[in-house]
């Protein structure tokens, strides 16, 4: 289940820790680096991970708390034809809505846009 990330993090090890979430988790996902929270001088920093990494390199430790919030992972949709061809296999052994509820679950998306493109292939095929 995609999630957002909350890490409290020192300021002497925010380089490394954002160079570390850029290589495992990607380098394209959302964040934020956020100082001293809800106090008078209270900073975020918005972007992408390796963005933030790579400009917290070259900087000074800063200070304060540290709080870095990595956004879920974007939606990856599945390569083209990639669907239809799971439910034909899905539909070639079950009804409409139990082969919509299975690709669904497998693929990671929305059941009712699955239901409705395995409803439209079971009409195609005259099922």
């Amino acid at each position: 289940m995609p999630a957002t990330l909350v890490f409290y993090e020192s300021p002497r090890r925010l380089a490394a820790s954002l160079a570390d979430m850029a290589a495992v988790l990607g380098e394209a996902r959302g964040a934020a680096v956020c100082r001293e929270l809800t106090k008078r001088f209270e900073e975020a920093r918005r972007g992408q991970l390796g963005t933030l990494a790579a400009a917290q390199a070259g900087a000074p430790d800063p200070r304060g708390e540290i709080v870095v919030v990595v956004g879920p992972p974007g939606e990856t949709a599945p390569p083209a034809g990639a669907l239809d061809a799971a439910l034909a296999r899905a539909l070639a052994g079950g009804s409409v809505r139990d082969a919509a509820a299975e690709v669904a679950a497998a693929l990671g998306l929305p059941r009712r846009e699955v239901y409705a493109r395995a409803l439209a292939l079971a009409l195609a095929r005259g099922r």
